[in-house]
């Protein structure tokens, strides 16, 4: 199990001091039987004058500081050590209720699933049904961990990852039009594909570990990343990583999980002053084996 430590620094820098409103970090690893956090720390300048802890609708663990003091800097510095269980690829057998596709999800799991099945984007003239849909086999049945690990390589084979650092995602329709995105975009794109196929799917937000520069096929590191889980009968939420062809969790820490990228932000917050006031943000992210 590879203990990796994560330091993630978020610094905002303004012309003249400005007082702050509240600010909401979503940067702690989801515990669980794949992944677990053995140390974390929190250090946010200038200190804040309350900071709390809450589980928000999707048990996502968020801080809320709030601020008594301007200042023209605001820096945040997380710091964390983690245990990591990777697991690599989707292994279903034939006794599985979604070995083949289509498969009917249990009636007593489907309302808490309908809402990451609805799909979030409109596609009038279906153009994400029909690229989905090129991966259900015609004649002959469909596995459907054939039909996901074929979606995702195909995302990385086909698509050009680029980098883009304002907010918001691309439409999927604009993904697919223009060939190119980030991994929200890919994450949103894919999720799109696979829930016009029925099948229950959300947005995952965390980082990427990258072993090695050599390493080919990590794209994404040395930032926040973003993929997406998809809802199993027997088999839970499996982690699909379309920008590099991932499938299962290696090398991806999972932060958060939302029905859309808005809901899973790794920092957000306000400011009291001029907009002019505002000169920019820097972000600085590694994820290294643990010493």
């Amino acid at each position: 199990m590879p203990r990796l430590t994560i330091r993630h620094k978020t610094e905002y820098a303004y012309a003249n001091p400005v007082a702050f409103g509240e600010h909401r970090v979503m940067l702690r690893p989801r515990d669980g039987h794949d992944l677990r956090v053995l140390d974390n720390r929190l250090d946010i300048a200038p200190a804040p004058s309350a900071l709390r802890w809450i589980h928000d609708v999707f048990g996502n663990s968020v801080g809320i500081a709030k601020f008594d003091r301007p200042s023209d800097r605001l820096t945040f510095e997380s710091v964390l050590t983690i245990d990591h269980d990777p697991v690599e690829g989707l292994h279903l057998t034939s006794d599985d209720p979604a070995w083949r596709y289509p498969f009917a999800y249990d009636e007593d799991e489907l309302p808490d699933l309908s809402l990451s099945i609805a799909r979030q984007f409109a596609d009038p003239d279906g153009v994400i049904k029909d690229w989905a849909h090129q991966f259900v086999k015609a004649d002959g049945e469909t596995l459907t961990q054939d039909l996901l690990t074929a979606m995702t390589h195909a995302v990385r084979e086909q698509f050009d990852y680029v980098h883009r650092f304002t907010p918001g995602v691309q439409t999927p329709a604009e993904t697919l039009a223009i060939g190119s995105g980030t991994c929200r975009d890919f994450a949103i794109f894919m999720i799109e594909a696979v829930r016009s196929l029925g099948l229950a799917a959300r947005f995952v937000s965390g980082y990427i570990y990258v072993p090695s520069v050599a390493r080919e096929g990590h794209r994404g590191g040395g930032n926040t990343h973003a993929w997406l889980q998809v809802y199993l009968p027997n088999a839970g939420w499996v982690e699909f990583d379309p920008t590099n062809g991932i499938v299962g969790n290696r090398d991806l820490i999972r932060v958060a999980v939302a029905r859309e990228p808005r809901q899973a932000i790794p920092l957000s917050g306000t400011f009291m002053g001029a907009l002019s006031d505002h000169l920019g943000m820097t972000v600085d992210i590694h994820v290294a084996e643990a010493t």
